[in-house]
């Protein structure tokens, strides 16, 4: 494969916003033909390297060649004209279009042909490269999966020679990720190259030819996936060795916690986000919950925190009913609940304040007198960042200036320490580095094993499958399956995120 010369190099790559080095003297070759990944903790500058490579930051120092000859990336125009084509998590699709229409948005008025010669042009690429695409389906009918075959599409209108995926299957089923796969085997044969930034360890194993690991802005090494493991490359992007493996803690007790019976949410929308489901989560055991983004997790979690009003059923803690009560009558009746929002910084923390500030936040609500004592709260600040190795400059520093992963563990640290009996997660370890992930996963089994009953929304299923006790899956707002972690799969739990074996599980739900 490195026989021949690379389709795009890029030589000692810098950048830098203000003090902050975010690519350090970055070395990047790709070949035409392959699959080479990108991997990286949170920080390790995998998006400003995305974003040099597609136009939208422009290089401090170092230089770019395609085909052996120097480019200058100006703007993502000068990216599109050289052929590269850029995919990112949050699709760029204007919802009230179709197909079609979003495919030619911008597409130059003096060379537009006849609708029949650019369908013939459109179809041809979809079958090139085993694109399947109603051109006449709007955006907003379409799945998730759909969505991403018509951004691939919309590149390859365009000529793109080099397609950059960014973390692509974040919300897909195991089902939709073997469909991309395909995609992307197909553009690899057709001579194309794809560069996929993934922190799914299984799946840069299974696609990938070459991987390349950044840390702290630099590059560390590029490897062939053959000759390395998950353990090496986990080892090179933290820069320490990792045990990768997580202690399903064994629990014998069987008092419930909580009851949920026939609840029935609205969103925002005043549409039913939750129809009709009934479950419950014993102490020192964990509900993981499976589904597609947008099937009702989040206004599950909000309607059990008290924050989303519901519309009917029964939310019941410790024997109380909790419906119809708001998170202030939740405190004076002693409920204790812990919740770890999925917008952080929206609903979990306040950005402007400093860590010391943010932990007082949850002591006021605790708080009988109207005097709040400062001090203890600087030890407890003190005490978390040694206990969950937080980065910070001190305990007064503004925590907006903290990465997602700092963030995220002082979030956790100040609701485990008020010694909840019921911990809601929501996405709790979404766009962490691999190091903070098991950090979070230990403190969950800290949490069991003291007999917190424990919700735990997620995305990667394996980890669902390793952490977790049942698996309840969510489909449009309704329970499609409730497994226990030794009947579950992949393949089976995908099945039930997309409803498509609805009478196993409903079978399945009698079982669990």
């Amino acid at each position: 494969m490195n026989s021949k010369s690379p389709y795009i190099s890029l030589k000692s790559i810098s950048k830098k916003f203000g003090k902050v080095l975010a690519s350090n003297n970055v070395n990047l070759d790709i070949y035409s033909g392959e699959v080479h990944a990108l991997l990286g903790e949170n920080g390790a500058g995998k998006s400003t390297l995305i974003n040099i490579l597609s136009g939208i930051y422009v290089p401090d120092s170092g230089d770019i060649s395609i085909e052996e000859k120097e480019v200058k990336f100006t703007s993502p125009k000068d990216a599109v004209k050289r052929g590269i084509g850029t995919i990112y998590q949050h699709f760029k699709l204007i919802e009230a279009m179709t197909a079609r229409e979003n495919i030619l948005v911008g597409y130059a008025k003096s060379t537009l042909k006849r609708k029949k010669d650019l369908d013939k042009s459109i179809i041809e690429i979809c079958e090139k490269y085993g694109l399947d695409i109603e051109l006449d389906k709007y955006v907003s009918d379409m799945s998730v999966g759909e969505k991403q075959n018509l951004e691939i599409l919309k590149v390859l209108f365009r000529g793109a020679k080099v397609l950059i995926l960014d973390e692509p299957t974040a919300v897909f089923t195991p089902q939709e990720t073997k469909k991309l796969f395909k995609i992307i085997r197909k553009m690899k044969e057709q001579g194309a190259a794809v560069i996929f930034i993934s922190h799914k360890m299984d799946e840069v194993m299974e696609i990938s030819d070459r991987i390349t690991v950044l840390r702290k802005g630099e590059t560390i090494t590029t490897l062939l996936k053959d000759d390395t493991s998950p353990q090496e490359l986990t080892e090179l992007m933290v820069g320490h060795s990792v045990d990768l493996h997580i202690k399903r803690i064994i629990s014998t007790k069987n008092n419930k916690i909580l009851e949920v019976n026939n609840l029935t949410v609205l969103n925002e929308g005043k549409a039913e986000a939750i129809k009709d489901i009934s479950f419950d989560i014993k102490e020192g055991e964990v509900l993981g919950i499976a589904g597609i983004a947008g099937c009702g997790q989040k206004e599950l979690c909000e309607a059990i925190a008290g924050i989303a009003k519901i519309k009917k059923g029964e939310i019941i803690f410790n024997g109380e009913h909790l419906e119809g009560k708001n998170p202030r009558e939740f405190i004076k009746r002693g409920i204790s609940m812990s919740f770890i929002p999925e917008d952080r910084l929206g609903m979990g923390l306040v950005a402007s304040m400093d860590m010391v500030d943010n932990l007082l936040l949850k002591k006021y609500n605790d708080q009988k007198g109207i005097f709040i004592s400062r001090k203890p709260v600087v030890n407890e600040a003190k005490e978390l960042i040694k206990k969950l190795s937080i980065k910070t400059p001190g305990v007064n520093y503004p925590i907006r200036y903290l990465s997602g992963g700092n963030i995220q563990k002082i979030l956790l640290g100040r609701e485990l320490n008020s010694k909840p009996k019921l911990l809601v997660m929501a996405y709790p370890v979404r766009g962490l580095d691999i190091n903070t992930c098991y950090t979070i996963y230990d403190l969950i089994n800290e949490e069991k094993k003291k007999g917190t009953a424990i919700l735990f929304v997620g995305e990667d299923l394996d980890v669902l499958m390793e952490l977790c006790d049942r698996i309840m899956v969510l489909c449009s707002g309704e329970v499609s399956g409730m497994l226990n972690v030794n009947e579950a799969s992949r393949d089976k739990i995908g099945l039930m995120m997309t409803g498509a074996n609805k009478i196993e599980a409903m079978e399945a739900i009698k079982v669990g």
